[in-house]
């Protein structure tokens, strides 16, 4: 990206110069990384999917719906499981391989929960979820890639992976643009400057889930700049049950996995449920998950 930004600018409106300028200098921040192994446990790297079953990300709540179904519950005893938490939870643990997550919408959060010892025992990942949302620091939003290097440093530090899951939308901050979000964010390389400074990066391809083609050339394409920009990035993309806007159904979740199994190391399920964080969410469905987890068993 620190190549590109006269060709970005020039093919960009006046008033999207400013988010390409961002994400220049956001990549030129990132490229300092130290990544030493010492300092964070293994991560399983940019092995295809196909070599192995999916992993598979999902809210503690989440989890705990689809262990009732048996199949559900064979396939993720399976799996290595990232399974995400809020402080004070404790993590479900009839399940396999599973990794400890907790989520921070705001880096600034993140680094002052490690740092302070809030974390619950035996967390061994944290997660970073930036989006233009009241959420995330709105100077956060503007270079999430220096953010995501700050919380970096610090999980490895304490010994901890770090996951970030940056959202499409993060492209209007400066300025809406002609043409879907996806496309914004991959001419910004958005991918490649946040696996940079992360050892999990979840692509939150969601919204175009109901088109196999669509969702499939975004994930494709975003986890190649990942992987340019750090090999041994972990690389996941998400999918929901109860997305904002039409119905879907486990055919649809199901052909994007068909479509993209080969180039990403696993999923992030969401069920969401409706509240501050997705207002416009439908109602949770985790039979929808359940028939996907079966689906791919």
């Amino acid at each position: 990206m620190a190549a590109r930004p006269r060709r970005l600018a020039a093919a960009l409106t006046r008033e999207t110069r400013a988010v390409a300028i961002l994400a220049a200098v956001a990549f030129a921040l990132g490229s300092c990384s130290t990544r030493t192994p010492e300092s964070a446990p293994a991560s399983p790297g940019a092995a295809s999917a196909a070599s192995g079953r999916p992993a598979w990300m999902l809210t503690r709540s989440a989890l705990s719906q689809l262990m009732t179904d048996a199949t559900a519950k064979a396939v993720l005893e399976h799996s290595r499981v990232y399974q995400i938490l809020r402080i004070g939870q404790k993590p479900v643990t009839d399940v396999g391989t599973t990794v400890p997550v907790v989520s921070f919408p705001s880096a600034a959060e993140l680094v002052r929960a490690v740092t302070r010892r809030q974390l619950p025992a035996g967390t061994r990942a944290v997660l970073y979820d930036p989006e233009a949302w009241s959420y995330t620091p709105a100077t956060e939003q503007r270079d999430p890639v220096q953010a995501a290097q700050q919380a970096l440093s610090v999980a490895h530090a304490h010994g901890l992976q770090l996951i970030v899951t940056p959202a499409l939308n993060l492209t209007t901050v400066a300025a809406e643009a002609p043409g879907p979000r996806w496309r914004r964010f991959l001419d910004l390389r958005l991918a490649g400057s946040i696996a940079k400074v992360s050892d999990v990066i979840e692509l939150q391809a969601q919204s175009l889930e109901r088109d196999a083609t669509t969702y499939a050339a975004f994930v494709q394409a975003a986890a190649a700049q990942a992987r340019a920009a750090n090999p041994g990035v972990t690389v996941l993309a998400g999918l929901s049950t109860n997305p904002p806007g039409a119905a879907v159904d486990s055919q649809q979740l199901t052909a994007a996995i068909r479509a993209t199994s080969r180039v990403v190391n696993g999923y992030w399920l969401n069920v969401p449920g409706r509240g501050p964080l997705c207002p416009t969410c439908n109602a949770p469905r985790p039979d929808i998950g359940s028939q996907v987890l079966r689906d791919a068993s």
